[in-house]
């Protein structure tokens, strides 16, 4: 039994050794053609040049993987002590690692580089759309001082008009010195109002061509076609962007709300009071004076709000960096296992079978140490052991005597060790039995 199972074993390893070249042949092309394809999108040049480069390194790479794993399947199952084993595993573990970083990572930028391109595109896209909205609310922040002012203006212009109309705080009408510096606060408030909804304007054009920028962007990502090509035009509408970003944080017109805030206090001239009695220019002083410290607290509160608003943090340029099939598969590596679990397989498989080879040596070995030795030999082995002792026949050496002599006890009485040679006499023939199992009459 144990005999027909390991002529089977060793027929089988016979067997698939034809299947086991051709597999090897087949993976290690395979590697090749997608190693070129990798090569040919990191390669800069004449397409002539470009060509034949590609051409002899996937040549290379494939020479490569095919001597290395016929090799490995050679030796590695033959290879029976443990710092062998472990000295061919160590080299087996080296060759992997060439292998992924001269053909895995190029057959995975062929495999999914067009694919790891867009995901380049798509994620700068989003990057660019967030720096857009940072960009546009802070320069649409400015806009939320607006109401403040606006109201501030109406109040000092409304108590002008009552200081005219009624004296409502001199006691007297007419158009004096506290009606002319009313009316001056609220003409400059005006003007402060005037600038911000002028920026506002300015701000929504750039707004809107970053968006139309944007959009088109997104229309190069999914349109049909070659990566190389619509990756240029990308790289050309992201600068165009970039500018349009930049314009769009220099439009905030906060700093310029803060200073003109500062201008209403620190630049803030009283006017002589103009009463022709003593008692209504007493009267306007103190109403002017009352009118600076409410300028020197709105001036605070605008300006103080302005601060906040420059606090923010701007938006920092952004430069778009293209990136090439082999390059993008490397930096967004994790979204493409698939496709480097592939790559990578293709290269590696081969190591299954050096380890199936090398399972199939270690049983086939177990198999034939536990059978006898009259099993093991072959009949070529046979024949030239009998051909040895037919020689030693006509040379004159007894070999029957020789066999007796090592099997009689020694000189001394200590019997000497039996010898491990094996006779190769054949055992006389004895009478062959006849039909009904009785020897034939001589």
């Amino acid at each position: 039994m144990a005999l027909g199972a390991s002529h089977r074993l060793q027929d089988g390893i016979e067997a698939v050794e034809t299947m086991t070249r051709f597999a090897l042949a087949v993976l290690a092309l395979a590697s090749g053609v997608y190693t070129y394809l990798g090569v040919r999108s990191i390669l800069d040049g004449s397409a002539t040049a470009v060509f034949f480069a590609a051409m002899i390194y996937s040549c290379a790479v494939s020479v490569a993987i095919y001597a290395f794993w016929t090799y490995m399947a050679r030796f590695y199952p033959h290879v029976t002590s443990r710092s062998g084993r472990t000295g061919m595993l160590g080299i087996m573990a080296l060759g992997c690692v060439m292998i992924i970083a001269m053909a895995s990572w190029l057959n995975a930028a062929a495999l999914a580089g067009s694919a790891a391109v867009e995901q380049h595109l798509a994620e700068t896209i989003e990057d660019y759309t967030a720096d857009l909205d940072k960009a546009h609310q802070n320069a649409l922040a400015a806009q939320s001082l607006l109401p403040d002012i606006q109201r501030t203006s109406e109040r000092f212009q409304r108590l002008s008009d009552q200081e005219q109309r009624s004296g409502a705080l001199t006691g007297t009408t007419g158009a004096g010195s506290v009606v002319q510096l009313l009316a001056q606060m609220a003409a400059q408030l005006r003007e402060l109002q005037a600038g911000i909804g002028a920026s506002r304007d300015r701000v929504e054009s750039l707004f809107t061509e970053g968006q139309a920028r944007i959009s088109t962007m997104r229309g190069l990502l999914s349109s049909p076609g070659a990566i190389e090509p619509r990756a240029d035009a990308f790289s050309t509408e992201a600068v165009a962007l970039t500018g349009t970003i930049t314009a769009l944080e220099q439009t905030s017109i906060a700093g310029s709300v803060k200073r003109a805030a500062d201008d209403l206090s620190l630049g803030f001239i009283a006017p002589v009071a103009s009463g022709m009695e003593p008692d209504l220019v007493n009267r306007q002083d103190q109403v002017i004076a009352t009118i600076r410290t409410s300028v020197a607290a709105q001036s605070k509160v605008l300006s103080d709000a302005a601060a906040e608003i420059l606090k923010r943090p701007p938006v920092e340029e952004r430069r778009f960096v293209p990136l090439s099939a082999a390059a993008a598969v490397l930096v967004y590596a994790s979204d493409f296992i698939p496709s480097w679990a592939g790559a990578i397989s293709i290269d590696l498989l081969p190591a299954v079978l050096v380890f199936m080879l090398a399972i199939a040596h270690a049983s086939l070995r177990r198999q034939e140490e536990s059978m006898p030795f009259a099993a093991r030999i072959t009949a070529a082995e046979l024949l030239a052991a009998m051909e040895v002792q037919q020689a030693l026949v006509r040379s004159g050496v007894d070999i029957e005597a020789m066999a007796r002599r090592e099997a009689a006890p020694g000189a001394d009485g200590v019997a000497e060790e039996p010898s491990n040679i094996t006779s190769l006499d054949l055992p006389p023939k004895g009478a062959r039995i006849g039909p009904q199992g009785k020897a034939p009459q001589a």
